[in-house]
């Protein structure tokens, strides 16, 4: 599957993403100790039947990157040039080993580029939910997305 293009972005588009994952003790694990990240709260069982969690929490950064990443398929696959940034990122419920996440996007802005012909900046706010409907994870990410090409 292809991404779309900047031109294939319409302002108030929505996705519902297909792609579900349910998340694990490994995932946090692993994520945790290749970002050198030794927070209890995500790698200590023990730790965390102690704390108001009851259980680990899943590693933010990790909830991030898996809510961007099931976005890719129906948006920016072989389409984007760069990320630009990410805003208003917030995790309003945690995320917990075994929970699924689902993900939406809406498009919220998207602008010609002005420095660079045959790009545009698109604007999404994803948004990610587990297997009870709840919201755990969402930003605003401008991405750098390439302009369809000139037919040959």
């Amino acid at each position: 599957m292809r991404g779309l293009y900047y031109e294939d972005f319409e302002v108030g588009g929505r996705f519902d993403h297909v792609i579900r994952r349910t998340v694990t003790e490994m995932d946090n694990t692993l994520f945790s100790c290749l970002t050198h990240n030794p927070q209890p709260l995500h790698i200590d069982r023990e730790f965390c039947a102690t704390t108001e969690w009851g259980q680990p929490l899943m590693n933010s950064l990790f909830t991030l990157g898996l809510m961007i990443g099931i976005a890719v398929n129906d948006t920016t696959m072989g389409t984007t040039i760069a990320n630009l940034g990410m805003t208003d990122v917030r995790f309003p419920a945690p995320l917990f080993h075994g929970d699924t996440v689902h993900v939406e996007t809406v498009i919220v802005s998207k602008r010609e580029s002005q420095s660079r012909p045959g790009a545009g900046i698109v604007e999404f706010q994803h948004r990610a939910f587990n297997q009870k409907n709840v919201l755990v994870a969402e930003c605003h990410r401008q991405a750098f997305m390439l302009c369809k090409p000139e037919p040959a």
